[in-house]
């Protein structure tokens, strides 16, 4: 079992050597420059590895980069055993990366968010309150004690 950091550092190296090849090195044409790569992980006995990566595009171009990942998976692994000089080369496993995917939805609850504070702020100009402006009772001011006459 490999200690965390040297999977860190595999991981890092990972994401670098697959994030080069897929920019210089690779001359399928549906990996072009719409791929990221995103995120590397490897598991503890460095014997897999999960690449994260994103396409900017339609649904046709994120097929597409996937058949493609998937074609050039041994052409990588061969470059990050070159690189990272290690007994056993880990799998790759090409994940599509959910981060845009979520980031629009927080985007879309920030405006339905927005939409509703202003629908608030809206109904609230020019409202008064229910009762009195100070809802708490005081002692009358101008009472006088009756027993000492």
């Amino acid at each position: 079992m490999a200690d965390n950091a040297r999977a860190k550092k595999l991981a890092d190296l990972i994401r670098e050597v697959v994030a080069q090849k897929l920019q210089r090195g690779i001359k399928d044409p549906r990996l072009g420059s719409h791929v990221t790569i995103t995120d590397t992980r490897v598991t503890g006995d460095l014997r897999e590895a999960t690449v994260f990566y994103t396409v900017y595009g339609d649904e046709e171009e994120r097929k597409a980069a996937a058949a493609g990942l998937e074609s050039a998976k041994g052409l990588l692994r061969s470059e990050v055993g070159k690189a990272a000089g290690v007994k056993f080369t880990p799998t790759l496993t090409f994940v599509p990366d959910a981060l845009p995917e979520t980031a629009r939805t927080i985007e879309d609850l920030l405006d339905k968010a927005k939409a509703s504070d202003a629908k608030v702020r809206e109904a609230a100009t020019g409202a008064t309150y229910a009762g009195d402006a100070d809802p708490y009772k005081k002692p009358a001011a101008d009472e006088t004690d009756d027993t000492t006459a």
